[in-house]
Parts: structure tokens; sequence; C-alpha cells
């Protein structure tokens, strides 16, 4: 069972399978896909699923905290359920690529308390861009 259905059946999460399929869809490492590829997805394991209810489902993951907006640029939001473990994100600037990846030290260190402006910080997001080996190789 993957980590993301492990932890909604922790949750007492109402397992139907529309929503296990999404969960199932999501799962594993440096998973960032959209909504319509969750669909496109979904679809081949449980033909009848609805693009409208991929879409809530992802919204009620997303409102419970098991999974990660991803907003890059101007491109379509993606999913990530890696939400319960802390990592950034690297990001081709010209196909689009995620991956998580995982620096050392303290993101809160960075910033001096000079320019903190007298904010108790609760969060970091740190994107990362650069280009990928498949779009610097040019494939």
């Amino acid at each position: 069972m993957s980590d993301l259905l492990e932890r909604l059946r922790g949750r007492g999460w109402r397992m139907t399978a529309q929503r296990r399929v999404v969960a199932e869809v999501l799962d594993g490492d440096h998973v960032h896909l959209t909504a319509d590829e969750v669909h496109a997805r979904a679809i081949v394991k449980l033909p009848e699923i609805s693009r409208a209810t991929v879409y809530n489902t992802l919204g009620e993951l997303v409102s419970l905290g098991e999974i990660l907006e991803v907003s890059t640029d101007r491109r379509a939001k993606r999913y990530d359920p890696n939400a319960h473990r802390p990592h950034q994100h690297l990001v081709c600037s010209q196909c689009g690529a995620i991956r998580d990846v995982h620096p050392t030290g303290n993101p809160l260190s960075v910033l001096p308390d000079s320019e903190r402006f007298g904010f108790t910080i609760s969060d970091v997001e740190v994107t990362y861009r650069g280009v990928c080996p498949s779009c610097a190789a040019g494939a």
C-alpha cells in the first residue's frame, strides 16, 4: 500500500474506488502531476472516473494537507504527494520537469534577522531552477 493510501486510511478517510485510484496515481517519489495528467492515468484504472471527481478529490486532499499544490511560473498547478516530507523543488525552465530535492542545512537560517521585518517565519518555499539533462542535450 502506498504512503498516501496509508496516511488516508489512518485518518479514517472514506476510501471510494475513485478516491483510491486518485491516491494510487499520485503514489511515488518525484510525482508532480497536473489534474489532467491524474485524470488521464486514473481512467486507465477506472474508466468511469470523471474529471470533476478527480478535481474534487485533489482539492480535498490539498485541504487535508495530504498533498501539496505546486505552482511554477504560469504553468498548470501540479500535485505532490510528499506533503509530509520536507523538501524543495528543482524545476527545468524549459520543459517544466520537477524533481524533489533535499538541500542540507536549515532554510530559515538563510534569511538574516535584519531581513525578517519582525515576522515569525513558519514555512519556507525555495524553488531551484535550471535546465534538465534532456533539455540540455537537445532532446
